[in-house]
């Protein structure tokens, strides 16, 4: 873990010298150096004074950069395509296991010819227009503001029923890494 360049960019960015926070935590500055450049760990007490000091929780000293907060902004989107109509996906954010994607259904377009299953769970937000989902005997028609949500692992279709472009926002959770690009 690299908590030391953590508390020094935090410590940096707040403007806060190492003095002041051994002032404010009792530790020496030797000490603290050595905790800034990952030479010493410290204990999760003297961590829990650092984090006082600097005025962020604990848990965020603790985290990896990858379980941070990560940011896309609209324009920085990764835009892919997917099955055989070719659909529009717009990835927007993601954590280790949930995806957030934004799919565009052309007018009669769907997720292909037959249902398909993979691994994870799935909620759907219709943003714009008329779709149709099926999940085994279940089927429903949705408009724009519905939701509904299903295990993955059972075949499922979505397809547009209307005449305009739908839209659906859809949460896809895998328990590992490798749902990166299902519907």
């Amino acid at each position: 873990m690299d908590i030391g360049s953590t508390i020094r960019a935090i410590r940096k960015r707040k403007n806060i010298t190492i003095a002041q926070i051994c002032e404010e935590t009792g530790l020496s500055q030797g000490f603290m150096s050595q905790v800034e450049t990952n030479k010493t760990s410290p204990s999760i007490a003297t961590l829990e004074s650092i984090a006082q000091a600097l005025k962020v929780p604990l848990a965020y000293l603790l985290l990896k950069k990858e379980e941070r907060m990560h940011i896309v902004r609209k324009d920085e989107r990764k835009i892919t395509t997917t099955g055989s109509e070719q659909l529009k996906v717009e990835h927007l954010s993601s954590t280790k296991n949930v995806r957030m994607r934004l799919v565009e259904f052309p007018p009669g377009t769907s997720t292909g010819d037959t249902p398909h299953a993979h691994e994870g769970e799935e909620v759907h937000v219709v943003i714009q227009g008329k779709i149709y989902a099926e999940q085994g005997e279940d089927a429903a028609e949705f408009g724009e503001g519905d939701s509904f949500s299903w295990n993955a692992c059972t075949p499922h279709l979505v397809k547009n029923m209307g005449e305009d472009t739908a839209i659906v926002l859809i949460s896809i959770y895998t328990e590992s890494d490798s749902g990166s690009d299902l519907l």
